[in-house]
């Protein structure tokens, strides 16, 4: 069986260098291996290509028969690591918070312990008779949420 941290040092051997991240790799039980990487301005096909050939360079299929594929982290899919929460501020996110509330706004802060969205949101001021949407930090821990994905308006 393919090691998944062997599979994790080539692609670092690869991205040495490199602007793009790993975001994750998977290896099933019947050696299926998918690699997710991501870099600020996007993945190039070329590059996915380039990282699949040199992975398989360093692997011998005469030893083990195994399956791979390369790609980047969908957009809509959930972060998986905080270089992607980097990549995204002041970008439009929607947040599952760990008490099951959604909440889309942009991403204001993403700081090694901690990530803000600012939402805007109806907000009642002292003295005024109806609310009017006002934008409200929210910071949560990374733990404390159930995903955090990019969205897309149109």
């Amino acid at each position: 069986m393919i090691e998944k941290n062997n599979i994790i040092g080539i692609v670092n051997e690869w991205l040495e260098g490199k602007d793009y991240f790993l975001v994750d790799v998977t290896v099933s039980p019947d050696d299926e291996i998918v690699v997710e990487i991501d870099h600020a301005d996007g993945v190039w096909i070329e590059d996915c290509v380039e990282l699949s050939r040199y992975i398989e360079s360093k692997l011998n299929r005469d030893e083990e028969d195994f399956g791979l594929e390369v790609g980047s982290a969908g957009i809509g899919q959930p972060f998986k690591v905080h270089q992607q929460y980097v990549n995204h501020v002041d970008k439009e996110v929607e947040v599952l918070a760990g008490d099951g509330r959604k909440y889309r706004g942009i991403l204001s802060e993403a700081t090694d312990d901690t990530f803000t969205v600012v939402v805007n949101e109806k907000v009642l001021a002292e003295g005024a008779k109806r609310p009017k949407m006002e934008p409200v930090p929210h910071t949560w821990r990374y733990d404390e949420v159930k995903y955090v994905k990019a969205t897309l308006t149109f």
